[in-house]
Order: structure tokens, then C-alpha cells, then sequence
């Protein structure tokens, strides 16, 4: 199965490292695929309405048809570790082409996407910058990967 990490921007600064090697990580796992789309600066649009539906318009395009779509978003539903290893091991299951997670700019995610997406996925009540989403993140699909295969990474299953 597939997993794709398509978010607006790209590393930037002292979390570029540790992102790159958790990627570096997951395929070990998963086919997986970091999917950057360039960021709307707000001058270049008439507002950040405008440059989150511009944005979600690139982050879609990016997606494969077929893929599930879950989105990050503040408001969305809290999954622990667990829960987030047994929705991609049931992805697998299901012969699902891929998940992608969606993470967005400095403005968010569009209503396209939030409506396309069939979860939306919250990683914290605060809102975060996309690099640092991005970081905890591929940290636990990479954290989901080992659990899948009963390896030593996953100290606890609580979550």
C-alpha cells in the first residue's frame, strides 16, 4: 500500500533533517511519497480564502484517484498510535491503493478538501506549523510501520 505526505511547502530550517529521515524510514514499510505543492504567498491572491482554495486546488491534483484522502486539520478527530497502525493495516487489508495525508499552508486547508477527505485527522488542539505537523507525522506512520511488524520501536501500545 501506498502512503503519501502532500503538504503545502517544503522543510525548511532545523526540521528538515529529522523529517527526511523518518521518510527515509517509512519505506522500510511503505511505498511512500512526500508530495510538496509551492506555497501562495497572500500578496500574489486577494486574500486567504483564496490562496487555501488555490492551495487545496494543487494538493488534490497531486492525489492519485482511488487513494483515500484523510486531512489534517485542527478540529479533526484524535487518533493515537494505535488506532492510527489499525486504520492503515486495515487499509491493507482492503487492498487500498494508498492514504494520503494532506496537511496544509499557512492558512489551512480549503473546504475542497476537507470535504473530499474521508477523515480528518487531528494531531493536536494547537494549531501547528506545517513543518512540525509534518514531522509528528511521518513519526508515527514510521511508529505505525514497526508496530505492524511487532518490532522493538513501539515501547508502549497505549497510544
Amino acid at each position: 500500500m501506498k502512503l503519501i505526505v502532500a503538504s503545502v511547502g517544503r522543510p525548511r530550517g532545523e526540521l528538515a533533517a529529522p523529517i527526511a529521515e523518518y521518510e527515509r524510514r517509512l519505506r522500510r514499510y511503505f511505498s511512500y511519497e512526500a508530495v510538496e505543492v509551492k506555497e501562495l504567498a497572500s500578496r500574489q491572491a486577494s486574500g486567504p480564502r483564496e490562496v487555501m482554495e488555490e492551495e487545496g486546488r494543487r494538493l488534490l491534483a497531486r492525489i492519485p484517484p482511488g487513494v483515500e484522502v484523510v486531512a489534517l486539520h485542527r478540529l479533526g478527530e484524535g487518533w493515537s498510535s494505535v488506532r492510527l497502525a489499525e486504520h492503515l493495516a486495515e487499509q491493507a487489508v482492503r487492498a487500498s491503493p494508498g492514504v494520503a495525508f494532506l496537511i496544509g499552508g499557512a492558512f489551512g486547508l480549503s473546504e475542497e478538501v476537507l470535504e473530499r477527505a474521508r477523515h480528518r485527522l487531528s494531531l493536536s488542539s494547537f494549531t501547528l506549523p506545517h513543518e512540525l505537523a509534518r514531522l509528528v507525522l511521518t513519526e508515527q506512520l514510521y511508529r505505525a510501520g514497526t508496530m505492524a511488524r511487532g518490532e522493538a520501536y513501539d515501547k508502549g501500545s497505549e497510544g
